[in-house]
């Protein structure tokens, strides 16, 4: 399905053009159609001559009702500009054009109607000068009568010419329904209609709504259920768990998770305005909120709206200025600035997003100045990955990034050793604070060879014990080779020198097992514990375990509760064992 919107004066015959081409009555309002004039966002649809199906949002042309005509056009990527012959152009064509030109529709139709009444060949010509200078460049025009039907066969060969020339929409895309309309269906539920310019839709669907998600109970397109809605599409959507009294014009309906809420948005505009108001009103799909605008330098601005709004690198928005009935179109530049503390920070900013290339260069250099970001949030931004970014578990980091840690770490890891020397190396916690990282588990992307993440350390895999303590575990160990249970006495090893920290380090470095506190025995003591203890009838009381193992009281009671901890023995209910 393809979909356009009508933009045009009140007098211009817009309404009855539409029904001309499609038989049905764009203006839903009695009101309306009592004072032939659209006050509200109308719709209809039919099917070209080629079997293409064309969804039209008539909007309205009245200076009064310019808000609903922003909520119809945003999402619309094509135009059918009318004009009358008897009329020409006006002040609301003009402002219309301007909002098609500030959100650069490059895809556009003109008809000028009421060719029984008056020469269209003036107004043609006149109007086709203006818009060659706007967004929509070389708009073929079409003299036409929806009184008599002359031109309206040519109107619908331009649509199809048109339409054929549209890009084709992203339907993988997430999911943003900006919401036109919301109402209750006797039996059905809330119901919200939208155009989706992105992305598809179906029942059973879950989308986002705010800080909740809602369910899709079905979908219909042009007034028929279908299984799955695909971009470009006006859609309804019955919507589960929410009362349309919880509902407006200017919602979002997301895919969750796809889109960041931003409060703060840095901008561009198209040209460097000659004066800037301090507010405007921000208008993106159905939506339409305050905001409060900061220049930087040239044509970069900060906006800081009134309700966070889910926006996109690359978006599209209009500012208006209701004093002055003037619009800006602005190109979203980043949903997550950076603070602007500094003196000259403004200036500086200004110039970044001049710079600012789109699509993977854009990407690239966004990511290189957060250095790290999780690639959920990236995503969301609206960038892509870009290429060389290094992903660890969620996060992201920039190209290059993980690499450039990497070399400096060993460095690290020495001076800390320096100063602690019997510490295999340093916390994960400290290592990261002093890489500005915001998450440990980033450090699997930064430590190589010969440095490992050992036991919550970045440890050198071979560093070893300072020589004085190394000798004193040498002799420990030479006496557990042939003693494997004979666990040195708090003196012995105060008299070779190793105190706590020794200690500590020796069982870091896995040259000894702490059993309990002053019990240390060689590595592989587990394992020869059990083959002794194979030997023994089960099952065992300790006192045949102290036997079999050839040692004390003291050093038997933590080492058999140490191997029930590690499952090599269980204890039974009468305080006797066995080996498992």
């Amino acid at each position: 399905m393809d979909v356009i919107a009508t933009a045009g004066h009140v007098d211009h015959g817009k309404s009855r053009l539409v029904r001309a081409l499609t038989g049905m009555e764009p203006d839903r309002w009695e009101e309306e159609r009592r004072r032939g004039l659209t006050i509200d966002l109308g719709f209809a649809w039919t099917t070209l001559p080629s079997g293409r199906r064309l969804a039209v949002v008539d909007v309205p042309g009245h200076e009064r009702f310019i808000g609903n005509m922003l909520a119809g056009v945003g999402s619309a990527p094509a135009a059918l500009v009318v004009v009358a012959a008897d009329d020409g152009w006006s002040a609301q064509t003009a402002e219309h054009v301007a909002v098609l030109d500030a959100l650069g529709v490059r895809h556009a139709l003109l008809a000028v109607t009421k060719a029984d009444l008056a020469d269209p060949g003036p107004v043609l010509a006149d109007v086709r000068e203006r818009l060659a200078r706007t967004s929509m460049g070389e708009v073929p025009g079409i003299a036409v009568s929806a009184v008599t039907g002359a031109g309206v066969p040519e109107v619908v060969a331009g649509l199809e010419v048109l339409l054929a020339g549209l890009p084709a929409p992203d339907r993988a895309a997430p999911v943003r329904l900006w919401i036109d309309r919301a109402f209750p269906i006797r039996g059905a539920g809330t119901v919200v209609t939208g155009t989706l310019a992105a992305g598809s839709v179906a029942p059973g669907d879950r989308l986002q709504l705010g800080d909740r998600e809602v369910g899709v109970r079905a979908v219909q397109s042009l007034g028929e259920p279908v299984e799955r809605a695909g971009a470009t599409a006006r859609v309804a959507l019955n919507l589960r768990g929410i009362g349309v009294e919880e509902l407006a014009r200017g919602d979002a309906l997301l895919t969750p998770g796809a889109f960041r809420f931003t409060g703060e948005v840095d901008v561009t505009l198209g040209a460097e305005p000659e004066r800037l108001p301090a507010e405007a009103i921000v208008h993106v799909g159905s939506a339409a909120v305050a905001a409060r605008l900061r220049p930087l330098e040239g044509a970069a601005v900060r906006l800081r709206l009134a309700t966070p709004l889910p926006l996109r690198v690359g978006d599209r928005l209009l500012l208006r200025d209701p004093g002055a009935r003037r619009v800006l179109g602005a190109d979203v530049r980043d949903v997550d600035p950076p603070e602007l503390r500094r003196r000259g920070a403004a200036r500086a900013r200004a110039a970044e997003l001049a710079a600012q290339a789109p699509g993977a260069a854009g990407a690239a250099a966004d990511l290189a100045r957060r250095r790290v970001v999780r690639a959920a949030d990236f995503a969301a931004m609206g960038w892509p990955v870009p290429e060389g970014a290094t992903q660890a578990g969620p996060w992201l980091l920039a190209p290059g990034l993980a690499d450039e840690l990497a070399a400096g770490l060993p460095a690290l890891v020495g001076r800390y050793r320096q100063q602690h020397p019997l510490e295999a190396g340093p916390p994960v916690a400290v290592v990261r604070r002093e890489l500005g990282l915001p998450d440990d588990e980033l450090l699997r992307a930064v430590v190589r060879p010969p440095l490992a993440l050992r036991e919550g350390r970045v440890a050198v895999a071979t560093a070893g014990l300072p020589p004085r303590v190394q000798q004193a575990v040498d002799g420990i160990r030479a006496r557990l080779a042939t003693e494997p249970f004979a666990a040195p006495e708090a003196g012995e090893l105060t008299g070779a020198g190793l105190g706590p920290r020794e200690l500590a380090a020796a069982v870091r470095d896995g040259q000894l097992v702490k059993i309990a506190e002053g019990v240390y025995l060689a590595p592989g003591v587990e394992g020869e514990a059990a083959v002794r203890l194979a030997g023994v009838a089960a099952p065992f009381s300790l006192s045949q375990a102290r036997s079999a193992w050839g040692t004390t009281r003291r050093v038997a009671v933590p080492l058999m509760e140490w191997l029930d901890a590690r499952g090599v023995t269980e204890r039974l209910p009468d305080n006797t064992r066995r080996l498992r």
